[in-house]
């Protein structure tokens, strides 16, 4: 321990002289660390992960601040099952210093949360590009959060979803498919060339759901093939992927994405919970888009 080979005992009062029992700091953080000779490591990372061995490598990751989110990829609005919208979130989002926002409404198999038909889509296209000639210094994506079915087909037809944005693909449904089947059904929706993004990876809803039984290593390690991007789902409920497969997606070169999954403008606050499982997860603002 770096404390003890210097001749020094550290508890929650501070640090102290080993021999003389004499407090020689502890009134701030940052002196804890400078009498260790180490840099400052972010509470976030204090979980016994290799922060201390990274501090003293000085390789501890620049981690990455709300202030770098520059917009907002998952959005639901009035057309679906939200609240408020397509212009009220796009006007939410720009107060909120964003650049673009997405609108990812739920697809035609969803009916229950109002899921879009193809014909739909296209309606709301047009609607998003009056939009944004109406708009300046601000952008609204076209998209959809098309869904995943139990065979791993995706919801709409490539020629639809060629015309969009951005494709955000999600599994709804067959929670307790075995796992080879559930990873190989989330892996075919990856190798279609129109999906950016994969929502909610595990599945899994706090203290309601457990994740469904996916191989997430797998799944990290095909897209790092194909390119397919990983949501870190903000809802406070989800926040998915969580922190350790954070990184585990950084270590293997895997690019994220934090995004709200909100469905009113307040739900754009939640933003910040997904900033904090990133920042837990060591992530960079290189390491998300």
């Amino acid at each position: 321990r770096p404390s003890a080979k210097r001749g020094l005992k550290i508890n929650e009062y501070g640090v102290f002289d080993a021999k003389t029992d004499r407090r020689i700091a502890g009134e701030r953080e940052e002196e804890i660390y400078q009498i260790l000779n180490l840099p400052f490591i972010p509470p976030e990372l204090r979980e016994d992960r290799g922060e201390i061995k990274a501090a003293q490598e000085n390789k501890l990751p620049e981690l990455i601040k709300y202030s770098q989110i520059r917009g907002d990829l998952h959005l639901h609005t009035k057309w679906s099952d939200g609240a408020n919208t397509i212009k009220q979130m796009a006007e939410a989002a720009k107060k909120r210093g964003y650049e673009y926002i997405a609108i990812t409404e739920h697809s035609q198999s969803l009916k229950f949360a109002g899921g879009l038909t193809e014909e739909r889509l296209r309606e709301q296209i047009e609607l998003i590009q009056r939009l944004n000639r109406e708009l300046s210094d601000f952008t609204i994506l076209t998209g959809i959060e098309v869904d995943i079915k139990s065979d791993g087909s995706l919801d709409f037809s490539d020629e639809i979803l060629s015309k969009l944005d951005v494709v955000v693909a999600a599994v709804h449904s067959g929670f307790k498919q075995e796992s080879k089947i559930i990873t190989e059904r989330i892996i075919k929706a990856m190798q279609n060339r129109f999906v950016s993004i994969i929502a909610h990876p595990t599945g899994r809803l706090i203290g309601y759901r457990e994740s469904y039984q996916v191989d997430i290593n797998k799944i990290m390690d095909v897209a790092a093939e194909t390119g397919t991007i990983l949501e870190i789902n903000a809802y406070p409920e989800r926040l998915d992927l969580n922190d350790i497969y954070c990184r585990m997606a950084k270590e293997k070169g895997v690019q994220l994405v934090i995004e709200t999954d909100a469905h009113s403008v307040d739900g754009l606050e939640f933003m910040n919970l997904g900033v904090d499982v990133a920042r837990r997860g060591w992530l960079e603002e290189k390491d998300v888009i």
